[in-house]
C-alpha cells in the first residue's frame, strides 16, 4: 500500500461560505450547471478535512480498488463498470452516506460522471451538490496518459493504493 501526503498549498482552514461562492461562480462561467457549483481537488480536501462537506467517489468498484482512493471516502457508483446507463438505486445508496442538509461533494477520474451525479443529488434534494473538478486522475496528456495533467493524486492530495 502506498500513500502520498498533502501539500503546503492544502486549504486546511477552508472558508465554507467562500469556497462555496467560487464554485457556484466557476459553474456559472462554464455556462451554468444544474448543481450548486464546481471545486477543486484542494478545495475539496480542504472541505473534507474540516467536516464542511461529504465526500463521495462515484468511479468504478474496479477503478476505487485498482487506481486508488482517498482513505475513508465511500463508493457509490454512479455507473457499474461495462454498465450504459447511470447506477439505478444511486440516490439510494448516497442518502446512506451523505445527509441531504450536508454539502456533498462527488469525485470520479477525470470530473465528468461527478457531473451526472451532482446533478442527480441536486435533483434529488441535495441543496449543495459539488463536482469536483480534474477528478482523482485529471485530464489525458500529450501521450493519452492520465496522471500528469491535473487531479486529486497530480496536486498531491492523500491516497491509498491496495
Amino acid at each position: 500500500m502506498s500513500r502520498t501526503t498533502a501539500t503546503d498549498n492544502d486549504l486546511a482552514d477552508a472558508d465554507l461560505d467562500a469556497v462555496l461562492q467560487r464554485a457556484a461562480a466557476r459553474a456559472r462561467a462554464a455556462g451554468g450547471r444544474p448543481y450548486h457549483g464546481d471545486v477543486t481537488p484542494a478545495e475539496a480536501w480542504a472541505l473534507h478535512r474540516a467536516g464542511a462537506a461529504t465526500l463521495v467517489d462515484v468511479r468504478t468498484e474496479a477503478e476505487w480498488a485498482f487506481v486508488g482512493r482517498v482513505d475513508g471516502v465511500p463508493l457509490v457508483e454512479w455507473r457499474a463498470f461495462g454498465a450504459q446507463s447511470p447506477n439505478p438505486r444511486f440516490v439510494e445508496q448516497l442518502r446512506a452516506h451523505a445527509p441531504v442538509d450536508v454539502p456533498v461533494m462527488f469525485l470520479c477520474r477525470s470530473g465528468v460522471r461527478s457531473q451526472g451525479a451532482a446533478d442527480a443529488a441536486t435533483r434529488a434534494g441535495w441543496r449543495v451538490a459539488l463536482n469536483v473538478l480534474e477528478g482523482f486522475e485529471g485530464d489525458l496528456d500529450d501521450q493519452g496518459r492520465r496522471g500528469t495533467v491535473g487531479g486529486w493524486r497530480k496536486a498531491g492530495l492523500p491516497w491509498l493504493q491496495s
